[in-house]
């Protein structure tokens, strides 16, 4: 705590390190020194500002305040004096001058990582995101107090990720049990979307000091950008039982339960949070995001509304209204998004999200050519991210159709795990399809229970796959006794989604098509329905659609078509080598016949007639796709052919499809 001043005859400096050394563990006695300090030296800075801090870590809000704001008059460029005014400010809920004494303190001296953490909390309070996030990024760098690790920091807080990745990598070589080297690794990679490689990193930070908070919140976060949500809530919670009021955790926790079916616990969060940060518009696009899944339509239009008043350049929230696709937007609104598309300093990922939501106010408008104009910037946006290699996923599906012979299934007959407790119905295809549709129906059947998109079946795969032996080659090396462990691992891993208790649950993780292989491996008893509409249909629904994370594909139209080819070969193989395994549904076929399709469904699941699956729309179960709006609704045909007015633009959509366009039913 040592502050600037004339030098202090030596036995008042020993008191007052004595006294600064008390103020971390025994506030209340630091106190009591200074003001003995101060009857001998009345007016020495280094005690008064001892004095309040004391007073401010004691309660004492209103004579720390006393204290503190003369000397800041007093000495307007000693940084701590302004941090700890800055904090006793805030405490008084005079936020503006909170606000302007912090960045003062971090103006006078960059190096004060506890001073960057305050003003991130006080501006995330006061709603400014982009002035937190650079407040909570100078934390993290100002907080690497190695010297050996600060050239790193400067790297990563400057963006220059292969620079730092180069630093950490040798420093880590040196000293692999570096745990803040492990953390900053860690951070790097969660930024960069390598969440698996960090949740390795921080798993090893953690074994060798569990305390570190600060990993376990990063591991937490990695395990969730996963959705290994039920493994990250119990660390969170561990977070949480020393800092309850943390909104962070408490923001990942609530995340983390709509991960896992408890929106109602979920909901109840964000309601408390808002509580208390009534101006984050983040919490209040959450909180819409809740509703939503909950089928709160109108209240979480109101959230995410509130979100665009809080913060008028979010586009997320535009987004997130032009993704309930049940209303128009207003002229007003449409307004707005043109004008902050129209900002050149407009962040690159507001600029995506409001392309594709001014996209869909001029489709609903009539204005088809701008509105295709809008929806090709966000998907040329997304599509510069990078992540996505056409080559790779046909080469994937030509090594699937040679390992999947009727050979090798037969070689395997009998292997898998059979589970009389819960059967898992897959719904694939690819998004856009209308497998929410078929999902809602089946979960309308009082043996089913709908879940949500799995991961389950994604991560064994991912687990199987080896620069020596590319899936699903790998697939070839599991004898039975592995194959019915990997079967048995899904059913284990899925069933904190399974809340009814009913004995069939559904899986429509739609890209799981390409693991149907491994599916009929590991889960011989698993029905199987693929969900199939027009390539042109599907194909321009998803291209107009900026998704959560993942179907990176769909940003392109030649590798939409590309994607599509493959997934229809692949699927014929796949119908050669296990005839009969498959139901295939296709949806114009669903919406213009919908009880044939029905009875079709559900007698390839085994599962006898039930009217409650025509009356699907009256189910108020909860759902987290994009769809969840429209599976309210009864059959309707609207959208069936919508993507004929756009069919002017999609030619390169037709020439990647190439003979699929003519025979995609097949």
């Amino acid at each position: 705590m040592a502050q600037p001043a004339m030098a202090p005859p030596g036995s008042l400096a020993a008191a007052i390190e004595r006294a600064s050394a008390l103020l971390p563990t025994d506030a209340a006695g630091a106190g009591r020194e200074a003001e003995a300090i101060l009857k001998l030296a009345p007016n020495d800075p280094r005690a008064l500002l001892i004095l309040g801090s004391a007073r401010r870590r004691t309660g004492d809000i209103v004579g720390a305040e006393a204290v503190l704001a003369p000397l800041a008059l007093a000495y307007p460029r000693a940084a701590l004096t302004q941090y700890e005014l800055g904090l006793v400010l805030g405490a008084r809920g005079e936020e503006a001058a909170a606000v302007a004494a912090l960045r003062q303190a971090v103006t006078l001296n960059r190096e004060l990582p506890d001073a960057w953490r305050a003003l991130g909390d006080r501006l995330f309070a006061a709603g400014d995101l982009a002035g937190a996030e650079r407040a909570f990024a100078e934390h993290a760098r100002a907080a690497v107090r190695d010297p050996a690790l600060r050239p790193a920091a400067e790297a990563v807080f400057a963006g220059r990720a292969e620079e730092a990745e180069h630093l950490l990598r040798g420093h880590i070589a040196l000293r692999p049990n570096d745990t803040g080297a492990l953390q900053m690794l860690a951070k790097l990679f969660g930024a960069q979307g390598r969440h698996s490689d960090a949740e390795i990193l921080l798993a090893h930070a953690l074994e060798l000091d569990p305390a570190l908070d600060g990993a376990r919140f990063a591991y937490a976060e990695a395990l969730f950008r996963q959705q290994k949500a039920a493994e990250a809530i119990p660390q969170v919670e561990r977070l949480l039982a020393t800092d309850p009021a943390d909104p962070v955790y408490r923001n990942l926790l609530a995340a983390c339960l709509g991960l896992v079916g408890e929106e109602a616990e979920e909901t109840r969060l964000y309601e408390a949070l808002l509580a208390d940060f009534p101006r984050q518009p983040k919490i209040w696009l959450n909180y819409g995001h809740a509703l939503r899944t909950l089928g709160r339509r109108d209240e979480s239009v109101a959230a995410y509304k509130r979100c665009i008043a809080l913060a008028p350049d979010l586009g997320d929230a535009y987004w997130s209204l032009a993704n309930l696709k049940v209303a128009a937007f207003e002229p007003a609104e449409v307004a707005a998004m043109q004008g902050q598309l129209a900002r050149a300093e407009l962040p690159e990922i507001d600029r995506l999200h409001l392309s594709y939501a001014l996209g869909k106010a001029l489709e609903d408008s009539g204005e088809d050519a701008e509105a295709f104009r809008n929806y090709a910037a966000g998907a040329a946006i997304r599509r510069a991210q990078g992540g996505y290699d056409a080559d790779e996923t046909t080469a994937q599906m030509r090594r699937s159709k040679a390992l999947f012979t009727p050979e090798f299934f037969a070689a395997r007959a009998g292997s898998g795990a059979v589970s009389s407790a819960a059967t898992p119905i897959f719904v694939i295809g690819l998004p856009r399809s209308g497998s929410t549709l078929v999902e809602q129906i089946l979960a309308s059947h009082s043996a089913v229970e709908g879940t949500m998109e799995l991961p389950d079946i994604g991560l064994i795969a991912w687990e199987l796959d080896s620069p020596e032996a590319r899936y699903p080659l790998g697939v070839a090396d599991l004898d039975p006794a592995e194959l019915a462990a990997l079967g048995e691992a899904f059913l284990a891993r899925t069933r904190v989604h399974r809340k009814l208790g009913r004995p069939f649950f559904v899986d429509k993780m739609p890209n799981n098509f390409q693991h149907l292989g491994l599916i009929a491996l590991i889960l011989p008893g698993a029905r199987i329905v693929d969900v199939r509409r027009h390539p042109l249909g599907c194909g321009f629904s998803a291209f107009k659609q900026h998704f959560a994370q993942g179907q990176a594909f769909s940003y392109d139209l030649t590798d939409l078509g590309r994607y599509y080819a493959d997934y229809v070969a692949l699927m014929r193989h796949m119908d050669a080598v296990l005839p009969g395994r498959v139901c295939r549904l296709i949806y114009e076929d669903l919406i213009d016949d919908t009880e044939g399709q029905v009875r079709r469904l559900l007698d390839h699941c085994g599962l006898p007639f039930e009217a409650a699956c025509l009356d699907f729309h009256r189910n108020d179960r909860a759902v987290r796709t994009v769809s969840s709006e429209q599976v309210r609704r009864p059959i309707f045909r609207e959208g069936v052919d919508q993507w004929r007015r756009f069919e002017p633009w999609l030619d390169p959509l037709k020439a990647a499809l190439g003979d699929t366009l003519a025979d995609w039913r097949a």
